[in-house]
């Protein structure tokens, strides 16, 4: 018998409790039962993405249709939109901009890059007219952490300008203040920070993109933020609801209602930086720079002279630790370990411990034991 343990950005683990109610008799979604079950996760999900005035909608997706929303809803064919991206859900981002007719203006950085605020703020001075600025705000490719604060100061000045956020896997792990920072679209996904299986996806609509939304002419019919909104308005959804996925949110969100989402964020932090000294202690190296790590993924890279897809294989299948390798350019020389969601120290502990037997196992030379250590110390605060 081998235990598992998920260490991936997404999915992530899944608690009993939320596992337990998903399998409760099925409801039917034109019900008080239900409707009452889809406010409460209304109102929850507006706690977790800490705003008051913007409309929380949900759908049953994948956070790539939460993505493709975003577009769809905000722009007319021709519009130009300036899209930053350092990692592959920018680039994604960019795809889907180009796939419904948007001019972009094209921020790219490299993956080890943060995004630059001021390149945002020179965009839309020297080019009038842009209707939208996207950003991603925690990469899960690269475990870059944007400043999305600092990029809504400067779109806010631009009263014909949206800003669009994938915080997909951002919600939970780190700030994310959509009205104080004046976030005007912000995603999420369900399998990430919110501690449940894939197939929900929410966006946050500010009444300055809901003016973005009067003018868009791009076809849309099942992400028609206005079906949404006009359903939620009765207190049920335009579609058939992902049912269970919504009752098992309920138990997710009461659960990080009660830890306190400052609590929530603190306590993601903390096992960021576990993993981070852990595998420093190692003489591992980092791939997000110091100054734009996040809390939701650390990405490391593979010592020279190591098979890293060896490293992720051997942890799966003989360790039963599973964690994630590169993706695209960086498919095998990188690995990154997930500590987004449902996760605690002992989580990270196990990790390390599988990685330091791991590594040992492919001939890489460490003191053993130095990454437990170092993690140690950061959850007991030395």
């Amino acid at each position: 018998m081998q235990k598992k343990y998920l260490m991936t950005p997404g999915p992530t683990p899944v608690p009993s409790e939320v596992l337990l109610t998903q399998a409760a008799p099925m409801i039917h979604h034109r019900t008080p039962d239900f409707s009452a079950a889809f406010m409460e996760a209304v109102e929850g999900l507006k706690y977790v993405f800490e705003t008051k005035e913007s409309d929380a909608l949900i759908f049953a997706s994948s956070g790539t249709g939460a993505m493709e929303s975003a577009v769809a809803n905000c722009f007319c064919a021709g519009d130009t939109v300036v899209v930053c991206r350092n990692g592959k859900f920018g680039d994604r981002m960019k795809q889907i901009s180009e796939a419904y007719g948007l001019n972009v203006i094209d921020l790219q950085y490299g993956w080890t890059e943060v995004v630059d605020p001021a390149d945002v703020a020179t965009a839309l001075e020297e080019n009038p007219g842009v209707r939208g600025v996207i950003v991603t705000q925690s990469e899960t490719s690269s475990g870059i952490l944007n400043d999305v604060e600092r990029v809504g100061a400067i779109v806010r000045e631009y009263p014909e300008c949206v800003l669009i956020v994938d915080s997909i896997t951002g919600i939970g792990a780190v700030p994310c203040k959509t009205d104080e920072w004046g976030l005007d679209v912000v995603m999420t996904g369900s399998q990430k920070g919110l501690m449940l299986p894939p197939g929900l996806a929410a966006v946050t609509v500010s009444a300055k993109a809901w003016r973005a939304y009067e003018r868009s002419t791009l076809p849309k019919f099942y992400f028609d933020w206005m079906k949404y909104k006009r359903n939620l308005d009765k207190q049920t959804t335009p579609f058939t609801p992902a049912v269970s996925l919504i009752l098992g949110l309920n138990v997710a969100l009461k659960m990080i209602r009660d830890e306190g989402l400052e609590n929530t964020i603190a306590r993601h932090a903390k096992l960021a930086e576990a993993t981070r000294r852990g595998c420093e202690a190692l003489g591992l190296t980092l791939f997000a720079p110091p100054e734009g790590r996040g809390n939701a993924v650390t990405p490391v890279w593979v010592p020279e002279g190591v098979d890293g897809k060896a490293i992720v294989k051997i942890m799966k299948e003989k360790y039963g630790v599973t964690i994630a390798g590169g993706q695209d350019e960086y498919t095998g020389r990188i690995f990154r370990v997930g500590h987004l969601g449902y996760f605690g120290e002992f989580d990270i502990i196990t990790t390390l411990a599988a990685l330091e037997m791991t590594l040992a196992e492919l001939g890489y030379s460490f003191e053993r034991g130095a990454g437990i250590k170092a993690a140690e110390s950061v959850f007991m605060g030395e």
